[in-house]
């Protein structure tokens, strides 16, 4: 798993513990000689993340759209930096590269980011492994809206399956040191 594709907030106005995660994961990336992937902002847990890749002597490769760039928050430190058109096409760019997907604490454009990911995953269009990364229990009410989903029958329990909740960033590369795709057979667990 060598590019790991982060999404995260680009808010300065986060808790130190969040900035603190971010960190850790960026140094960890570079001093398991990674690749570190995301959407390419200087800001808020990006731009730390960044910053403590290259520092620990780790690549970045940064994926931004155009009209971000433009507002001069972007990363043009990265090591390669990649201007796109718009949100969706850096999505698609960010994927193409991704081996693995980590996510940490942020807002709208990481939920945007990560459930796409899960539904591409779910239609067996990739088999990437997909982390969250759960600290201080940010994302468990998102999982009780999933949990919901799974109850009511949206969708089907197995697809739990598809991501995986880690505490911290040790256990989240303990995950994708073991990771096995997730197989299933996508009719079955269709309602149909």
């Amino acid at each position: 798993m060598r590019n790991i594709c982060v999404f995260c907030a680009s808010s300065n106005f986060v808790s130190q513990k969040y900035v603190a995660v971010a960190e850790e994961l960026g140094k960890e990336i570079a001093l398991r000689n990674c690749v570190l992937v995301y959407g390419g902002g200087k800001i808020g847990l990006m731009g730390k993340m960044a910053v403590a890749t290259q520092k620990f002597g780790g690549k970045v490769i940064g994926v931004i759209p155009k009209v971000i760039r433009d507002k001069e928050i972007a990363f043009e430190e990265c090591d390669t930096l990649i201007e796109t058109v718009d949100l969706r096409e850096r999505k698609a760019k960010l994927e193409h590269f991704a081996d693995a997907f980590v996510v940490l604490a942020g807002g709208f454009g990481t939920l945007d980011e990560v459930l796409e990911i899960i539904t591409l995953k779910q239609l067996k269009l990739h088999q990437k492994p997909i982390i969250f990364i759960n600290t201080d229990n940010f994302f468990e009410n998102l999982f009780l809206q999933f949990e919901k989903m799974f109850v009511e029958e949206f969708t089907h329990f197995e697809f739990k399956n598809l991501y995986f909740s880690a505490k911290n960033v040790s256990e989240m590369f303990e995950y994708l040191k073991n990771y096995q795709p997730f197989d299933f057979e996508g009719k079955k667990l269709w309602k149909i």
